[in-house]
């Protein structure tokens, strides 16, 4: 019977490489793992090392920690959004209004605004916008947008500044104004009757 490195013929340079077992005549190399593969792994270990005693116990901020840091960014963020967009800009609108912004704005609003005012804006969870009463706003673009920018905690308005963008948000102004005084029959007047001007 024919030895190991004859059936397989083996390279006299690889048969110190040749592990001594055979399984249904299949022999297998123990060829060492390259260098780099070694390297690599050595430098994950002393990394993996580092690192859990850096945030373990050399004082690494915690996850808490970070997102403290990455909020206060979002905040302020949030901030000078505001700050620089939450007064209505009357030239800003004209240029929505120009580039199609009641179409749109119905757009916007069938999918953020039609749940609580219904689809002619005849009002359910939120007021009727096609009366002459207001309870926030007066019925005018001007008041309307800032409504719409800020919310209402008070009467379950979202702060739509923080879901929909700026053009969103005029574009949905806009088509708003296309209810003014339909008076479409739907929920009942609330607020202040706001004189036709």
């Amino acid at each position: 019977m024919k030895n190991k490195e004859e059936k397989n013929q083996v390279e006299e340079s690889e048969k110190h490489l040749l592990l001594d077992h055979d399984y249904d005549n299949i022999q297998e190399f123990n060829y060492p793992l390259p260098s780099w593969w070694n390297g690599i792994f050595i430098i994950c270990i002393v990394f993996a090392g580092g690192y859990f005693l850096y945030y373990q116990f050399l004082g690494g901020p915690s996850l808490k920690d970070e997102f403290t840091v990455e909020y206060k960014v979002i905040l302020e963020k949030q901030a000078a959004f505001k700050k620089l967009n939450a007064t209505f800009n009357p030239e800003f609108y004209q240029k929505i209004l120009a580039d199609n912004g009641v179409a749109k704005g119905e757009e916007v609003y069938e999918l953020n605004c039609m749940p609580c005012h219904m689809e002619q804006g005849q009002g359910d969870v939120g007021p009727n916008l096609t009366d002459d009463h207001w309870l926030i706003a007066k019925g005018t673009p001007e008041t309307i947008y800032p409504v719409v920018f800020n919310g209402s905690e008070a009467n379950g308005m979202p702060v739509w500044s923080e879901l929909i963008s700026k053009e969103e948000m005029y574009q949905a102004v806009a088509y708003i104004m296309t209810f003014h005084n339909k008076f479409v029959k739907g929920k009942e007047p609330q607020g202040e009757k706001v004189a036709e001007k």
